[in-house]
């Protein structure tokens, strides 16, 4: 997501932009993610996820779409203006989703659903995999970008409705379950 802010904000070429954006950007981390502590045991985990990653989506798509009627009406019109913003708010709404419940909960869901025995080499390659991914998202992101401004973020949108529907098909709830009740649900 820096990638994509950032790109962005390259794209404006305006310094006070750039740092209004990561002040809000810092603001809204940092503010979510302390809702998100204080929610995850009095709503679940699962909801939580649920929550993020369809925010997520739906930002996604809307910073899609802003990109997509961007490019088609003309440079000095007002829609034009107007669809740059609804990018920076998409983009905004997108972290704040993601620090909702796809950044943090995975860890503690992770920490919860793992036996002791292959705690430590499951945690290893589900922290593997979640930076070897991040860093093909960032490594690609700008071609993307360079590509399709609107293609990039549909991308996105699919990898974000692709989460959700991972959630809710297949991420149990752990909140108040004990390690036998989690393996249980895994079995039905």
């Amino acid at each position: 997501m820096n990638v994509e802010v950032q790109w962005f904000m390259d794209k404006c070429n305006k310094q006070t932009t750039f740092k209004t954006v990561l002040f809000f950007k810092f603001v809204s981390v940092v503010v979510v993610t302390a809702i998100s502590t204080g929610l995850v045991d009095k709503s679940g985990r699962r909801v939580l996820l649920i929550i993020s990653c369809s925010v997520m989506t739906i930002s996604l798509l809307l910073v899609a779409t802003a990109f997509y009627l961007q490019g088609i009406v003309a440079n000095d019109s007002g829609i034009h203006r107007i669809m740059g913003v609804l990018s920076l708010v998409g983009l905004l709404v997108l972290v704040i989703g993601f620090s909702l419940g796809v950044g943090p909960i995975p860890w503690l869901i992770m920490s919860e659903i793992l036996p002791l025995n292959i705690k430590g080499l499951a945690g290893s390659a589900a922290t593997f995999l979640n930076w070897f991914t991040a860093s093909l998202v960032t490594l690609t992101a700008k071609s993307l970008l360079n590509w399709s401004h609107a293609g990039a973020f549909t991308i996105y949108a699919i990898f974000a409705a692709i989460n959700l529907a991972f959630t809710l098909l297949w991420v149990p709830e752990t909140k108040d379950k004990t390690l036998e009740e989690i393996q249980a649900s895994f079995r039905r």
